[in-house]
């Protein structure tokens, strides 16, 4: 893999003050006792239980290098509510001499908004369609929205615009995605960061985290602790579902 890193650690720069929500982030507990994260490999995964703080993370890294809140390009300029946090002014990003000639914010849960976004730069100023080249030419409407189901253009958009070079920050992509889906993504990812690209991703997927040459980042209330993906809870959880489901199911719906 040609291994090539934008971003290569990341710092709190100040304190948080006490009556900032953030600071009972246990994320942000454990980022005050490491005091840096480092970014050494070109797919780097946060993993962990919801309210943890990765999506905050991700957001706050996203925003601290230029992408809209909401996510797309740093080119979009656009936003539908002022929902994020200040994290990302709390934080430094150490970054390499080498420059991203492409980059990506891509968040899940607004990716509708984005889409919609773009629908509106085609519709009312001609933008280039580049992003629609998997749609056909003489389609009367040539949009994400009508011509595909929510999944198809969260997976079309990124293997349209992902390319080698790039700087590419995903939070929590699996969850638009079928199995099959997020197969084809794993396959994009990889195939990207052997062309010199860099992810950085949050995600509840253990298939996600089996991408070879992955550093993963497991976030819990005590720590943030490099892992391999046997060793995340994801992977632990599901692998034990899925071997004895009966005593699982047992348990978790007749029990007390």
């Amino acid at each position: 893999m040609k291994e090539v890193l934008f971003i290569s650690k990341m710092k709190l720069k100040k304190d948080i003050p006490k009556n900032n929500y953030l600071s009972e982030l246990p994320v942000i507990r454990n980022l005050f006792r490491k005091k840096e994260l480092s970014f050494d490999s070109p797919i780097t995964f946060f993993v962990g239980e919801n309210g943890i703080g990765k999506s905050t993370l991700i957001e706050a890294i996203a925003i601290n290098f230029g992408f809209p809140p909401e996510g797309g390009t740093k080119n979009y300029n656009y936003y539908t509510k002022n929902t994020h946090s200040d994290l990302f002014e709390y934080i430094t990003l150490v970054k390499t001499a080498n420059f991203a000639r492409k980059g990506y914010f891509l968040r899940a849960e607004s990716f509708y908004n984005t889409i919609s976004y773009l629908d509106y730069l085609v519709e009312e100023y001609g933008t280039d369609r580049n992003y629609f080249q998997h749609l056909s030419k003489e389609s009367p409407n040539p949009s994400l929205h009508h011509n595909m189901s929510h999944g198809e253009s969260f997976l079309n958009l990124v293997v349209d615009q992902f390319t080698g070079n790039g700087l590419y920050i995903l939070d929590e992509p699996e969850a638009a995605l079928s199995p099959m889906g997020i197969m084809r993504l794993m396959r994009t990812i990889y195939t990207c960061a052997k062309q010199g690209s860099q992810f950085i991703i949050s995600t509840h997927s253990p298939l996600l985290t089996t991408i070879p040459n992955s550093t993963i980042y497991q976030l819990t209330e005590e720590e943030i602790e490099k892992v391999s993906y046997k060793q995340t809870l994801h992977y632990v959880m599901t692998r034990r579902f899925l071997e004895n489901p009966g005593l699982i199911l047992e348990d978790l719906l007749e029990g007390d």
